[in-house]
């Protein structure tokens, strides 16, 4: 059996904050842009990976939500504790300095973590967590 990962998501509360911060800042393409009764998803990947990519969607958008739980949604995505992204690269260090001259909410610098790895944290625009460590 061979399974691949095809698409993540990721919530997002304004589409072009979003599209500027992975397209613009990132570098990814944008692949879709759909518009459904006033919300919008955007799908977005790594240039050279079109089977690889992130679905930027409107939180709470699934109508089995309650509205207890999308207030929930709500306030953890204000607190950047909802969602998360684990992102590699082979230039950590431009990497992050292009994201330091950004609007992007630094989290934390390049570190060499205990566990072996080098990586950085910033928050996207929906207060996604977007980890970003250096590949290979």
């Amino acid at each position: 059996m061979q399974i691949t990962i095809n698409a993540s998501f990721l919530p997002q509360d304004d589409p072009e904050a979003a599209l500027a911060f992975y397209r613009d800042t990132l570098g990814f393409e944008l692949r879709k842009d759909v518009g459904y009764e006033g919300m919008r998803w955007l799908t977005v990947g790594p240039p050279g990976q079109p089977e690889t990519s992130i679905v930027l969607h409107p939180p709470a958008a699934d109508p089995g939500i309650t509205e207890d739980e999308r207030r929930t949604i709500t306030e953890m995505m204000a607190k950047g504790t909802y969602a998360s992204v684990l992102l590699a690269t082979p230039d950590l260090d431009g990497t992050f300095a292009r994201l330091a001259e950004s609007d992007a909410e630094i989290v934390q610098e390049p570190t060499d973590q205990p566990y072996g790895i080098r990586d950085c944290a910033v928050r996207d625009p929906a207060g996604n967590m977007v980890r970003i460590q250096q590949a290979g």
